[in-house]
């Protein structure tokens, strides 16, 4: 079950107006895509289409307002045309649109990555930007608007401090955090998604692991201006980003995926789950066809990658009761570096089953573990194990 889905982007999502992806599909003006592939975007997938998606599938949709290019009038007609149902020119036209009723879209990104491809702003320029935005983001009758701060670059600790500091509580119930785990550390050579050897694969999972710190150090943060956790922190752009695929468009960021990725996914899914108290929302970048994806398509075709059935394990986890673990990992040793070889999380589900979740990073060592659960009894034990040949596979 997938959660919530966000769209449009993403960089994108700054240069996105909402009004041209409405009406008749032969009616609705292309546009450029500059962020990615400079190829021309028809918006025959726009705002009905994407809701339409989104309750096929019974997902909660996240929308990314238009803050880079965009203005406060465009966001607040958006959230008005989908979430009203006064007779204003905008439900009218929404009606008209073929959606009576109105679509309730609660989620709210106010802004993507503004330090970055979203405005290239400072983060008490984008506090300012924000507070403005936020004022005009109303809720309608049945539809209590969850606002989402634009947060930090990685480990930047100061986006989130003036951020924090500067948007008052009844302005925001969350901000992100956007971190991308590249196995050179390089963006200019990023690595291979396949066809790479151990000194990529350790360096991979060691950048990998440090999103652990990065959240303490943000949440701490969080913390110090918001006591209560009323505030949550979404990790809604992460994962595995590779060189992309030999003779595909650099701008489609299409890029196989293996055994690392899956052990990456676990991984981030485990220290996700073990920072559940701050942590409440999490997007892996992306679905389709795009980076650390869960699926991959070529034409008719399509496959399931190694990060869905991590994903697909992972499930248990969603709504449940999380349990603290104790335990010793013995260290992955490469090169005279190190990291733990074992990460676990764990929970308790709605029916009682206690599930954990183990990943194994060592690539030549299998591991024996010795589980003690007091005062809890069992009548079966099951497991599942997600492995291969190689960590390439």
């Amino acid at each position: 079950h997938v959660p919530n889905l966000r769209w449009p982007g993403g960089c994108f999502a700054d240069t996105y107006h909402w009004h041209d992806g409405v009406g008749p599909a032969a009616q609705r003006p292309k546009m450029l895509n500059l962020w990615w592939g400079n190829t021309l975007e028809d918006n025959s997938f726009g705002t009905h289409e994407f809701l339409e998606l989104c309750q096929l599938l019974g997902t909660e949709p996240y929308l990314a307002a238009n803050v880079g290019s965009g203005t406060v009038e465009e966001m607040s007609n958006w959230m008005e045309y989908l979430n009203s149902n006064e007779d204003t020119p905008r439900v009218l036209e929404r009606r008209r649109n073929g959606q009576a009723e109105p679509y309730k879209v609660s989620w709210w990104g106010i802004g993507n990555e503004s330090w970055g491809c979203g405005g290239n702003m400072t983060p008490e320029y984008y506090a300012n930007v924000y507070k403005r935005y936020a004022t005009f983001a109303h809720d309608y009758p049945g539809t209590k608007l969850k606002k989402i701060v634009s947060g930090a670059n990685g480990d930047d600790a100061n986006w989130t401090e003036v951020c924090m500091k500067n948007i008052p509580r009844r302005l925001m119930q969350a901000i992100t955090l956007h971190y991308y785990t590249l196995p050179t550390g390089n963006w200019g050579k990023k690595g291979p998604a396949t066809g790479f050897g151990e000194d990529q694969y350790f360096s991979t999972l060691r950048n990998g692991l440090k999103m652990d710190a990065i959240i303490t150090r943000h949440a701490a943060i969080m913390d110090k201006y918001d006591q209560e956790k009323r505030v949550d922190l979404i990790v809604d752009e992460w994962g595995v980003w590779t060189d992309v695929e030999p003779g595909t468009n650099p701008g489609f960021l299409y890029q196989q995926n293996t055994l690392r990725d899956a052990l990456l996914a676990g991984t981030t899914l485990n220290i996700f789950n073990n920072h559940c108290d701050r942590v409440r929302g999490a997007n892996l970048a992306q679905a389709i066809n795009v980076l650390q994806a869960l699926v991959l398509t070529d034409k008719e075709k399509m496959l399931l990658t190694p990060t869905y059935h991590v994903f697909d394990l992972y499930q248990v986890h969603q709504d449940a009761q999380y349990l603290p673990l104790q335990f010793r990992s013995p260290d992955y040793t490469f090169n005279g570096e190190k990291i733990p070889a074992l990460n676990a999380s764990a929970s308790k589900d709605k029916n009682g089953a206690v599930h954990i979740s183990l990943v194994n990073l060592d690539p030549k060592n299998a591991l024996t573990l010795e589980t003690a659960l007091p005062g809890v009894s069992f009548k079966t034990v099951t497991g599942r194990v997600l492995t291969s040949a190689s960590v390439s596979d």
